[in-house]
């Protein structure tokens, strides 16, 4: 039964919607449902006009109470922009992503990596839904759907309404009925163990799962709020979207409701958060839309709340039911599953291009592998990117251990420090500046080279910034001063010699000056973070050791850099 079929019929058959006496109760309530069966047909038919008259006739009927005349305006608000949207539509060409992907059986919650390379997506067959997954080759057309490997699927139990990490290392899903959960459904994690199996699957456990029920996880890029569905106590009414922060202590915190800017007395569901961090697309049946459920799309502010939800337009949305939308990286490319002429069978996963009005923030995003930098052999390593202008971490995650990869977004507007870490190794050190959205499809692909400590080695420093011809250092320098006194303090028997270096602009001797003041700077700051003098020395070398050439832009900015020399390893 519908939301609109129940809700309706509820009313109508506890006589809520009247109030004329008892006697002409019958009489009216036979009316009434000839008219509520006629307004219902025509709404799902998406003949919004007559639907319209037709809810009008019944809200206008003598005696009818104010709980039915409540419910009456709120579908007459629907036919209202229904039929505003249907004058106006919003361009929309979806592709249908093929017989590779698609089955005579449904599909639905399409979920990619960052890279477009992985798409995970719900297999209903025969009643039962399992995972599924296509890889993307060199063209970008997806391959031949397998299910997924490991110990997620099961043959007794659903899984489905999924989300996965960026990086496709983690699955959250739900799981209803399993062993040892908390209610109707949970909410479960999987760790992708090297590149193609599923480690066992974990329950969330309280907070975020309930005796009530709890659905359709969807996590932020950096992996610190989870946005789910619950029918649990203290909400707006019906199925709403709440939301859970990690917690430092690696728990996850009290659930938080969104409220009433993104809840409503009605049904939210599938909340997508795309990797930006303050785009929230969700299906509704609450707020004005088409038919069943739309999918709408709200923007958290600069206080963090959640601006009025716009829908995505008509056809996108029509009087079918919509849900699941998932949104490319740069903002472009959605992805949705939807039953439609000439499809495979039931639901489809479609792909189109997003409207300018509705896209996210676009984003950015680095892909890189980490391999010994003597032996070549492909390695684990920590990964993390820190925002050098507010010190945040937005990525800190271990490299895959079979092929040394990651992946970790990058959203456009900030400047970013890279550094991967691996016991036995200097730390690597990068800076990637994304100024501006024009690079919309920018993606780094890189090899990391880690070398072994020993004496002679040398470590650039590329996240130690210095005002021009100045030797204070600027605060976002600190992503990498943390790292090289974490580094000393963990390394304690090594002697090390910082270094500063200018570029050929202006005299030898002031460059010398400059460079050895600025190599002071970080020997100085150090020195307050407890690391000893005879741990560590400094000096300048002005121009006299260029990295690049002195003729360019790109090679003068590469040889100002600051870095740091092994001496000796010690005991």
């Amino acid at each position: 039964m519908t939301k609109l079929n129940y809700v309706l019929t509820l009313l109508l058959g506890a006589g809520l919607w009247l109030d004329s006496p008892a006697q002409s109760v019958r009489n009216d309530a036979d009316r009434a449902r000839d008219v509520l069966d006629e307004a219902r047909n025509f709404l799902k038919l998406g003949k919004y006009a007559e639907a319209q008259q037709a809810f009008m006739r019944f809200r206008d009927m003598p005696g009818t109470g104010l709980k039915s005349k409540q419910v009456a305006e709120k579908y007459l608000a629907d036919c209202r922009f229904s039929l505003q949207a249907t004058q106006h539509p919003v361009q929309f060409l979806p592709t249908n992503l093929g017989a590779a992907v698609n089955s005579s059986s449904a599909e639905y919650f399409p979920m990619l990596t960052a890279d477009r390379q992985l798409l995970i997506y719900t297999r209903r067959a025969n009643d039962h839904e399992n995972f599924y997954q296509s890889g993307a080759d060199s063209s970008g057309k997806w391959q031949t759907a397998v299910p997924l490997r490991g110990s997620v699927n099961s043959e007794n139990y659903n899984e489905g309404a999924h989300c996965i990490t960026p990086d496709g290392k983690y699955l959250f899903f739900t799981g209803c009925n399993r062993p040892g959960g908390m209610g109707s459904c949970d909410i479960y994690v999987a760790r992708r163990e090297g590149l193609h199996t599923w480690g066992e699957p974990y329950n969330l456990g309280a907070p975020v799962n309930t005796p009530g029920w709890e659905a359709q996880p969807a996590l932020s890029a950096d992996g610190r709020t989870l946005y789910f569905v619950s029918n649990r106590p203290g909400g707006q009414g019906g199925y709403d979207i709440w939301m859970a922060r990690l917690l430092k202590n690696g728990c996850w915190g009290a659930a938080e409701n969104l409220g009433k800017q993104i809840n409503t007395p009605y049904d939210e569901s599938t909340p997508y958060i795309h990797a930006d961090g303050q785009t929230l697309y969700f299906a509704s049946n609450g707020w004005p839309g088409l038919g069943d459920k739309d999918i709408f799309m709200s923007r958290a502010d600069s206080s963090g709340g959640w601006q009025l939800p716009v829908n995505l337009g008509y056809p996108i949305n029509d009087y079918q039911e919509q849900f699941a939308l998932t949104v490319t990286m740069n903002g472009r490319q959605a992805f949705f599953s939807t039953n439609r002429k000439n499809g495979f069978g039931d639901l489809d996963i479609y792909t189109f291009e997003l409207p300018d009005a509705v896209q996210p923030l676009s984003v950015a995003y680095l892909k890189g592998e980490i391999v010994d930098g003597d032996s070549g052999d492909k390695m684990q390593a920590q990964v993390t990117v820190t925002d050098v202008a507010t010190n945040k971490t937005l990525y800190d995650e271990t490299a895959d251990y079979e092929d040394g990869s990651f992946l970790a977004p990058l959203p456009f507007g900030h400047t970013y420090a890279l550094h991967v870490k691996q016991p036995g190794y200097l730390f690597y050190s990068a800076n990637y500046t994304l100024a501006s959205p024009d690079k919309a499809n920018d993606a780094y692909n890189i090899q990391v080279k880690l070398l072994k400590i020993k004496a002679g080695q040398k470590s650039v420093l590329n996240n130690i910034f210095f005002a021009t011809n100045k030797f204070t250092l600027l605060e976002n320098s600190k992503a990498d001063l943390e790292a090289l006194s974490t580094f000393l303090k963990l390394n304690g028997t090594l002697k090390i010699e910082i270094g500063g270096h200018t570029d050929n602009t202006g005299t030898d001797k002031g460059n010398l000056i400059l460079s050895e003041k600025r190599a002071k700077a970080v020997y100085d700051y150090l020195l307050t973070q407890g690391i000893k003098p005879p741990q560590m020395s400094y000096k300048g070398y002005g121009s006299l050791r260029p990295l690049a050439s002195n003729d360019n832009e790109a090679g003068r900015n590469s040889n100002r850099r600051t870095d740091f020399c092994i001496l000796s390893v010690g005991n």
